[in-house]
């Protein structure tokens, strides 16, 4: 009820569902069941923890401190010292303390006239310094220190927070006679600080950032997401651009969705992070040299952050899905800058320009497909080659093979090759790669020519079969959680011969080769206890991959029925409003969906559990 308007309706509550726009109220919490399920266009439920996450875009860990805070409950399990998180409270202290110094300053201080001058320029107004707490470092070398000491804060925790350094003449004032923006975490608490040199014949970089501490590591953090969630939620995308004025400049004028990489390459950490709150990033970086560049580097590094996701799939599409997708995929697209204007310039002059580029940004490879041909001068056979060379392997990744096609007749037409010569090329450029791929000398050919099977299947049964000490945990493994059948038959004469000679004895010959690979199979030193853990835990993980294929095939079947028989019908049913056959029916799918739903999310939570056990910041 903290998030939605919920309305009594018999034995539940009803809501418009706050995960997408409706005017018929198709939002269901269940009291009795403890669930919520959403009868639109979203199709989804769970319990209190899965709405807090999906509505935060938060993991479970999160989410459990946040419901906890709430609730006034206690976590017992804490690795995290009261006296560390006593320091890290001053540290938050500190740091606030400093924003508000910095942004007195700026709003009175005769010394900071000229950045006030500067901001007039760049067209920000009071209500955009005081909402981004906007301030200016004094010139003096112990301004701030001497401010801080008067409020009781000490050296070594001005030192943590990054805020003084030590230098030839002790400790002094990190930041001087700049303009201040303050940088926030998610929750909207002051970690660190970006600063801007107002004088360019000055000494030192044009922007510096707090260095690394406990609380600010600028690999992991994005400028203005604490306020840009919300809109990043509402409309589905994420647009990040290059530096703090551009981010402030479209929150200014009503763009809320717009975060910033604060000057530096995108990292993997800061993808994941945005990733969590929607499936679409456009990147609008300012059109020169080099933002193309940093443009490219945002590609590749969406694609380092995705790949080698547990659950993840090479895939592509034509909405311009790039690299890997896990149950969600993320939509990389460019907005393409008109020539010599950064996003701060085209916001303050022409804001429907703005919605347009956003609106119409591009998919990433026709980007990457343009910019590489602008590289190389066509006209020149080695030109052509080198430009075959650059955009090739970024075909590796696709596997539909329409969209494959789409692009092999695009670079045919540029490079003058042939549909044909450029698919071979693209064979050949996969087999190289299949060729890198470190070979266990311990394997035999046979072994080596075997396709790729599940990796969890292999290393359950690796386990299983390197360690007999588990025989007794490994009888309780369920042979349903095994979808491929070698390594169903595998697992049943592990049960039946109770020793890897007796295994080899009952296999059939034909998987004779698939077992010495299992036995070679790489796999970290364990002793027995954390070989058993190993094993709980990848059979938790194939409970977990059960689970979601029995929730994705009931979500279809529901679904399916939805369209046949119209959402009211299914709303009806989950009110028990009605008693007929189909309605009996449709509740008991709607139940099914739920139950299933509430397990996965059980799963989950276990797995969450031992997250917060053992790392408290999940």
């Amino acid at each position: 009820g903290q998030y939605v308007t919920l309305q009594k309706a018999g034995r539940t509550f009803r809501a418009p569902c706050p995960f997408h726009s409706e005017r018929t109220p198709s939002f269901i919490v269940s009291p009795d069941r403890q669930s919520w399920h959403c009868f639109g266009a979203c199709g989804t439920g769970g319990d209190v923890f899965s709405f807090v996450m999906k509505r935060e875009g938060i993991e479970f860990p999160e989410a459990l401190r946040l419901l906890a805070e709430r609730a006034g409950v206690r976590l017992p399990e804490r690795r995290v010292s009261e006296e560390q998180d006593k320091q890290r409270a001053r540290l938050y202290s500190v740091n606030e303390a400093a924003a508000h110094f910095y942004r007195d300053l700026l709003l009175k201080g005769d010394a900071a006239a000229h950045a006030r001058d500067y901001l007039d320029k760049r067209g920000l107004d009071s209500a955009a310094v005081q909402t981004f707490l906007l301030g200016y470092s004094p010139q003096g070398w112990e301004g701030l220190m001497d401010h801080l000491r008067k409020h009781a804060f000490t050296d070594r925790e001005m030192l943590q927070a990054g805020l003084v350094i030590e230098g030839e003449r002790g400790l002094h004032d990190r930041f001087r006679g700049r303009l201040m923006f303050a940088i926030n975490d998610q929750k909207g608490r002051v970690i660190g600080f970006g600063a801007r040199a107002l004088d360019p014949s000055g000494e030192g970089p044009k922007y510096i950032n707090t260095s690394q501490t406990a609380l600010f590591d600028k690999g992991g953090v994005l400028y203005a997401l604490d306020r840009a969630q919300a809109g990043i939620r509402r409309e589905g995308r994420a647009v990040i651009v290059e530096g703090y004025m551009d981010c402030i400049a479209a929150h200014q004028h009503g763009f809320d969705n717009v975060i910033a990489q604060m000057g530096t390459a995108l990292t993997e950490r800061q993808v994941r992070i945005v990733k969590k709150l929607a499936n679409e990033i456009v990147l609008a970086l300012d059109a020169d040299a080099a933002g193309s560049q940093a443009m490219v580097r945002g590609h590749e590094v969406v694609r380092e952050a995705l790949d080698g996701a547990e659950h993840a799939v090479p895939v592509i599409s034509w909405r311009g899905l790039i690299g890997y997708q896990e149950s969600a995929a993320v939509n990389l697209r460019i907005a393409v800058l008109p020539e010599g204007r950064d996003p701060d310039d085209v916001i303050r002059q022409d804001t429907d320009l703005w919605s347009q580029l956003i609106a119409e940004a591009r998919p990433v490879l026709d980007f990457r497909l343009d910019a590489a041909a602008a590289a190389h001068d066509l006209t020149d056979p080695r030109g052509r080659s080198q430009f075959v060379q650059e955009f090739l392997p970024l075909l590796q990744t696709v596997t539909d093979l329409v969209v494959r096609a789409h692009y092999l007749q695009r670079l045919s037409r540029l490079s003058l090759l042939s549909e044909e010569e450029l698919a071979a090329l693209l064979r050949q450029t996969l087999a190289r790669g299949k060729a890198r791929e470190p070979v266990r000398p311990a394997a035999s050919a046979a072994v080596t020519a075997l396709p790729k099977g599940d990796a969890r299947e292999e290393f359950l049964l690796g386990l299983l079969l390197r360690y007999p000490e588990l025989r007794a945990d490994g009888l309780e493994v369920r042979d349903d959680l095994l979808w491929e059948s070698a390594n169903r038959q595998i697992l049943a004469c592990w049960k039946q011969a109770g020793e890897l000679e007796g295994v080899k004895r009952e296999l059939p010959p034909e998987l004779e080769p698939y077992l010495e690979r299992l036995i070679v199979r790489k796999m970290p030193v364990f002793d027995i206890p954390q070989a058993r853990e190993a094993l709980l835990d990848c059979v938790m993980r194939l409970e977990r991959r059960s689970l979601e294929a029995e929730k994705q095939a009931v979500s279809a079947q529901l679904a399916t029925r939805e369209e046949e028989v119209g959402s009211t019908a299914l709303m009806n049913a989950a009110l028990e409003e009605s008693n007929d056959v189909i309605a009996r029916e449709l509740a008991e799918l709607q139940l099914r969906d739920l139950e299933t739903g509430l397990k996965l999310h059980g799963r989950e939570r276990n797995d969450g559990r031992q997250a917060v056990g053992t790392d408290i910041d999940g």
